[in-house]
């Protein structure tokens, strides 16, 4: 009762301030009533909350504690709605046990003293959402403001259960008091609060305020009894029994020796209780639950509009003549499979008379704009690499003000991109002009491209089969990659990124064919000797003025002698099979080296690994340079 009185000193002392506030912003308020307009207020406090509990349990007091909330206001003026958000937390305890002093326990007044006084307890955990009508007072420059508001909503309760025991000297334990609290209920709730706010510039503030809340209809009492369960004394309760509260008032160790069955058997005959349970009071109470508190915060605002100005004469109208508006229209290029955006798309917009009004080129997100147009009945174009996509129409009735049209083109061939950069082997350096050619192995299918400036090229892969991607310029012996289409989605990738090299051929230096491999102590080209032989064959086609050595190199395996003549075949079997191409047989020479030439430290009477050995065995081939 004295937290409450002195809560009630608070709540008049705040009403007091929230009329003295509202005379003086009477007084320095602001005639005009269009200088405050429509205004936004988003508000977070914290603050202590006092629990107003309409009980008379034996031993039990409820604490106040922590709140925390956020509001959230519109104003027109000085009225406005508001909605509340809050968490309340209150706590349960014994009140007036001392364990350390003497306990009088029945009617018959028998004594006992307690080494300690045991408490378990649930706390109290409320939360409300509401929302009504407030109002507010404001000095001149709107730096101070009061404000009061009524709210009702739902409010959810839940938590409270206290279990109270008294330990005597010899460790035994007493139930002294029991309530069993409130299990998760939704109530109908109302909250009247003030608020002082102090804005230290246009925006912020710091508020301060108190409150009454109150749940109606009455909170009624759990059935659950958890704590009470889990202790010595639920040994008594059923599966469907349950306890409300239960008391001490008279004491006999006898009446718990004996007991009468039920939740007796485990209380004793010296208890109150009520509960649904043996020779218990079937009475489950709806409490009268409510509380008050203080509390502060910040507060943020919306700037309100500026203050109109009165016109103090009248000007002369001028009339003026209605100003076309324009628009802009915004087009993506889209796959029609894998929805990649598509960058670098021409695009074409026409007017309904089909003349070409703008033209651009789609960005590196598949995105151009057109601005500054007027409405019509528009066409879009768009063509990628040569191939159409499937256009769009923009109708004069789509166009909205202050919004940009946005429309799609779609490419919908099934063939695949390549999408490829043309480099030096070894290197990052670009290649420029190089012909790159994608060609199917039967010669059914070929596609060239010519590189750019950054060795980019792009050609058209289709969905099925197998292709050769290669490169042809003057002095470049070109690497050759093997595609094949199956091995990607058209429906999950229309890009396919590719990398190729090409090595610069300048005579006297060796490059090395790679996978030319002759049978042990053999000279004939084998099948899979053939593809790389191909490319001499393919850059002598292409450089029609290039003379070209192979050379044959062997390990130091064997005798120098029979080494010296392996490597002599093997070069002329390549030779021969470049000439069976079409090659002249005067513009190649081929020449066997041995284990003349050998590229690492394995000569003979020096222990190599196979690795080692196989470096040695190479076919190369160099330009001869003129003489």
């Amino acid at each position: 009762m004295k937290t409450f009185k002195q809560l009630k000193w608070i709540m008049t002392a705040l009403f007091f301030g929230i009329f003295c506030s509202n005379a003086i912003a009477q007084v320095t308020t602001i005639s005009d009533a269009t200088t405050i307009n429509r205004e936004w207020q988003f508000s977070a406090r914290l603050g202590y909350d006092f629990p107003l509990f309409d009980e008379d349990f034996k031993y039990i007091k409820y604490n106040g504690g922590l709140m925390g909330g956020l509001s959230a206001n519109h104003y027109w003026r000085k009225w406005g709605i508001q909605a509340d958000l809050d968490f309340l937390n209150n706590s349960p305890d014994q009140d007036g046990l001392t364990g350390s002093k003497y306990f009088e326990f029945g009617p018959t007044t028998q004594v006992l003293s307690y080494a300690d006084i045991l408490v378990q307890k649930e706390n109290i955990k409320r939360m409300f959402f509401g929302i009504g009508p407030a109002y507010r007072h404001y000095n001149t420059s709107k730096t101070f403001q009061s404000e009061f508001s009524l709210l009702i909503g739902l409010g959810k309760v839940d938590g409270g259960e206290i279990l109270v025991e008294g330990e005597r000297q010899n460790g035994t334990l007493d139930l002294l008091t029991y309530h069993s609290g409130f299990d998760n209920l939704t109530l109908f709730t109302g909250k009247a609060q003030m608020r002082f706010t102090y804005f230290f510039n246009e925006h912020w503030g710091v508020n301060a305020g108190a409150y009454y809340m109150k749940h109606f209809g009455g909170a009624e009492e759990s059935s659950e009894n958890t704590i009470l369960r889990a202790s010595t004394y639920g040994s008594g309760l059923g599966a469907n029994n349950s306890v409300y509260y239960a008391e001490a008032n008279t004491f006999s160790t006898q009446a718990i020796q004996d007991g009468e069955g039920g939740i007796y058997e485990a209380f004793g005959e010296g208890y109150s209780i009520r509960g649904d349970v043996d020779n218990a009071e079937n009475i489950r109470r709806k409490i009268d639950l409510a509380s008050a508190g203080i509390f502060v915060g910040l507060t943020y605002r919306f700037t309100p509009t500026k203050k109109e100005k009165t016109i103090v004469e009248e000007k002369p109208v001028v009339k003026e003549e209605p100003v076309a508006k324009k628009y802009c229209i915004q087009v993506t290029a889209k796959d029609k499979f894998t929805k990649e955006v598509i960058p670098n798309t021409d695009v074409a917009l026409k007017n309904s008379k089909g003349e070409v009004v703008k033209t651009g080129k789609t960005d590196a997100f598949g995105v151009t704009t057109f601005c500054d147009i007027e409405p019509d009945d528009y066409t879009i174009d768009g063509i990628y690499e040569e191939i159409a996509l499937e256009g769009a129409v923009a109708k004069k009735s789509e166009f909205k003000d202050d919004t940009t049209l946005k429309k799609e083109i779609i490419y919908s061939d099934r063939n695949f991109i390549v999408k490829g950069k043309a480099v030096e082997c070894n290197s990052t350096t670009p290649i420029e002009g190089i012909s790159v050619v994608l060609e199917k192995d039967d010669k059914s299918y070929k596609q060239v491209s010519l590189t750019d400036s950054k060795g980019a090229f792009l050609l058209k892969l289709p969905v099925a089969g197998t292709y050769s991607l290669f490169g042809r310029k003057d002095g470049y012996f070109s690497q050759t990659e093997t595609i094949t289409a199956s091995n990607y989605d058209r429906d999950k990738t229309l890009f396919v990124k590719l990398e190729i090299c090409a090595e610069k051929a300048d005579c006297g230096k060796a490059i090395g064919l790679k996978n030319i491999l002759f049978d042990l102590n053999k000279y004939f080209i084998r099948e899979d000797a053939k593809p790389e032989l191909n490319k001499l064959v393919r850059f002598m086609l292409d450089n029609p003025n290039v003379k070209v050595e192979v050379g044959s190199h062997t390990d130091c395996r064997s005798s120098h002698k029979y080494n010296q003549t392996l490597s002599q075949n093997r070069a002329n079997a390549s030779v021969d099979y470049v000439v069976s191409q079409g090659v002249s047989r005067d513009r190649i020479t081929g020449v066997g080296y041995g284990e003349t030439k050998l590229l690492n430290e394995c000569a003979d009477g020096v222990t190599c690994t196979e690795e080692q050995h196989q470096l040695n065995r190479r076919t190369e081939f160099k330009v001869i340079c003129p003489k």
